[in-house]
């Protein structure tokens, strides 16, 4: 699933390529991949529409129009949203096409169809997208280890599936926690009720370096973006921990232990990061890094 840094890089390659191009029709091939409204009147209300530009919200893509609507979309597991010649050949899975103004066309392809569109008009509340019950931005000066610690440290669940809920900071999946705790030294199976304050200050100050990071690391042209078809990020040779499993540890050496947590994916090094889980309890390890 695209995360943070995935989405801010379709944003920043997507938003000059349609800013100012008017939406002249919407082909519709799946109608369930459009959320809000049916499906006649979302192609109905975007008819003659013009882009004024793009913003990011966690996961969400927001796709803003001169007139004040905003389309919304998240991509979910596989959605790809590509800005091409009309006459290039389309994708397989292309559920929906915005033919604009200029001979180009944007189009949403999503082979599983669970990514999703709404469409609110100028002052309309939304109702629909769940954006309201986002949490804080990674980058939002008000993350600290205070606010963590108050949001989180009276959980029991484990911290892992605690960075992904996106109620307490929006726009972390799996990928970037296991590459947060890493870079923390923090296990991912600890209790959030374990962490200590010092624990809480690194974290806050590890989310917001880390997805900066990535987020540069992620920047592709216009050009290399049509040319994977959206498929190719470049986060995957600057992970340390995600996908390797198995891997000697690129800080200790120490192999990588891949485990599942709260039905995910997990990756950690045992040593850096503090903590052996044991018969059910949680022993400690302190280590001069």
């Amino acid at each position: 699933m695209p995360e943070l840094p995935e989405v801010e890089a379709i944003k920043r390659v997507i938003e000059p390529q349609i800013r100012g191009l008017a939406i002249e029709r919407v082909t519709v091939n799946r109608p369930e991949v459009i959320a809000h409204p049916a499906a006649d009147a979302f192609c109905r209300r975007l008819a003659g529409q013009v882009f004024a530009g793009t913003r990011r919200r966690g996961k969400f893509l927001i796709l803003c129009m001169e007139s004040g609507d905003r389309l919304i979309l998240h991509l979910r597991m596989t959605g790809c949203l590509l800005v091409t010649p009309a006459d290039a050949p389309e994708e397989k899975h292309t559920h929906l096409v915005f033919h604009l103004s200029g001979g180009r066309e944007l189009r949403f392809s999503d082979m599983r169809r669970f990514g999703r569109f709404w469409l609110l008009r100028q002052g309309e509340a939304d109702a629909y997208t769940g954006m309201e019950k986002l949490g804080a931005e990674p980058f939002d000066p008000t993350l600290s280890g205070e606010s963590l610690s108050m949001r989180l440290g009276k959980r029991k669940k484990t911290i892992k599936e605690c960075l992904l809920d996106q109620s307490v900071v929006a726009g972390i999946g799996n990928i970037y926690s296991d590459e947060i705790l890493f870079a923390a030294r923090i296990h991912p199976k600890r209790p959030a009720n374990t962490l200590t304050t010092e624990e809480w200050n690194r974290l806050a100050s590890v989310i917001p370096e880390r997805l900066a990071f990535f987020v540069e690391k992620n920047e592709i042209t216009p050009e290399e973006y049509l040319e994977t078809k959206g498929q190719e990020y470049r986060n995957t040779p600057f992970l340390q921990v995600y996908g390797h499993g198995g891997e000697p540890c690129p800080v200790c050496g120490e192999t990588l232990c891949r485990t599942v947590i709260g039905g995910r994916s997990s990756v950690y090094c045992p040593v850096c990061q503090g903590m052996q889980i044991e018969k059910g309890f949680c022993a400690e390890v302190h280590l001069d890094l």
